[in-house]
């Protein structure tokens, strides 16, 4: 198949063209290096053309709740209206177990509003919602970091690989359109504020963690098992453990180089 890969450049994009590329499916990459603007529509026309499908794991800027809802609500708009307009068969879009159970988060406000879009939409889908990636501890630990000292959260949740999800992504990608897919999700629920300080020491650095709820970032509406995938989810092989076991050799062979 011919399948189109919104974000190919991040984090998930990455992985998921590789799986896709494994499979023998041939990968149009959809991003602003390649000169496509989803904010504006340009240039999708032309690299949608003879497209079978679209996986969607673009991300937003950070920004306020209005921004949020904005910025997902017209790439959305104008990615699923180009699909329409190539005859595009399937739109898978990546996101966020539980989504609609929290509320106040702007991020989620945001892929709630993708949601909505894709479900409305004029093309068929596969809604694919994932749980935090195994370094989402370390990304938080990044955002709130000031002298070494880093408030984080202590959010339950049962983080996935990012390889795991990518593997997921390219399976439903290379099928035909299911709706809602079953969450997908790590095999063991974790603590973030510990996820944060296994992954420090498997980097070698020293932060000063401060579990607390009155951090900048997530409040209590993200408490308890609100995180937690849905009982009939779908479980990656990769735990947390081996995640971080991959860290530390990789810090550990840079050292040596």
């Amino acid at each position: 198949m011919r399948i189109a890969v919104a974000g190919a450049t991040g984090n998930i994009g990455k992985l998921t063209v590789a799986a896709l590329t494994r499979d023998g499916h041939q990968v149009v990459p959809i991003s602003r290096s390649q000169g496509v603007d989803l904010t504006t529509g340009a240039g999708l026309d032309a690299v949608l053309a003879g497209v079978d499908a679209v996986v969607d794991v673009t991300n937003a800027p950070a920004a306020g709740r209005e921004e949020t809802v904005a910025y997902f609500g017209g790439t959305t708009g104008n990615l699923l209206a180009a699909e329409q307009r190539a005859g595009v068969r399937h739109h898978v879009l990546l996101s966020i177990a539980n989504v609609h159970g929290v509320e106040g988060n702007a991020h989620y406000a945001g892929k709630q509003e993708q949601e909505r879009l894709v479900e409305a939409g004029p093309v068929a889908f596969t809604i694919v919602p994932a749980t935090q990636f195994h370094d989402f501890a370390e990304m938080i630990v990044s955002w709130s970091e000031q002298d070494g000292v880093a408030p984080v959260p202590p959010l339950l949740m049962q983080p996935i690989a990012p390889a795991d999800v990518a593997e997921v992504l390219a399976r439903v990608a290379g099928g035909e359109p299911q709706g809602r897919h079953v969450d997908v999700a790590g095999p063991d629920p974790q603590d973030l504020v510990d996820m944060a300080r296994r992954t420090l020491a498997a980097r070698g650095r020293s932060v000063k963690l401060v579990p607390t709820w009155d951090g900048p970032l997530f409040g209590v509406a993200m408490a308890g098992n609100v995180l937690l995938p849905g009982k009939d989810a779908w479980i990656a092989p990769t735990t947390f453990e081996a995640w971080v076991a991959g860290v530390a050799q990789v810090a550990q062979q840079g050292a040596d180089d």
